[in-house]
């Protein structure tokens, strides 16, 4: 197996997993919070798809991120700030996050995983030791960001299925 292929299966098995996450839900549901403070089922999902398109599109030569093109921020009713990953957000910020249904959810990660899945297929074993981020001791390179990505996104997936199975 070339790692090409390894690196798509993985991210690949990412949208049904988005999917059986937000699948059904209203707005309502995906605006529920388990506890005052805590992060939403459409928070969660419209992060790790944050993460995915910001990262991923600052690996990718010359691309721009999905979430500043067309109505997408819109159809959450935030602005499409390039750098507003919800890292760091407060629960007011987590709370600000409001998708006007799965859709918008499922359509943004559906946009951001096709773009990643295709750029992922031209990569070559080589190119994964590529230093992107300098700032580390050692630096990073690129196949370690990409496995930072699909940890996280794996992570909150999981997150939100499981805020899923608390809405009432």
């Amino acid at each position: 197996m070339q790692v090409s292929e390894l690196l798509v299966e993985g991210f690949g098995r990412l949208p049904e997993l988005v999917r059986g996450a937000v699948d059904g839900l209203s707005a309502e549901q995906l605006r529920w919070a388990p506890a005052p403070g805590a992060n939403t089922v459409g928070w969660l999902v419209w992060h790790l798809t944050r993460v995915q398109d910001e990262h991923v599109t600052d690996l990718i030569d010359g691309a721009e991120q999905l979430w500043v093109s067309g109505d997408r921020a819109s159809r959450f009713g935030l602005e499409p700030d390039p750098d507003d990953t919800g890292y760091g957000h407060t629960a007011a910020q987590v709370r600000a996050v409001r998708p006007d249904g799965p859709e918008a959810l499922i359509g943004y990660f559906e946009a951001v995983s096709a773009r990643t899945v295709e750029w992922l297929a031209t990569l070559t074993e080589q190119d994964l030791d590529r230093v992107v981020d300098k700032r580390w001791d050692p630096p990073v390179t690129l196949g370690v960001r990409l496995i930072s990505i699909l940890n996280d996104d794996t992570q909150h997936a999981g997150q939100a299925a499981y805020v899923r199975g608390l809405i009432p």
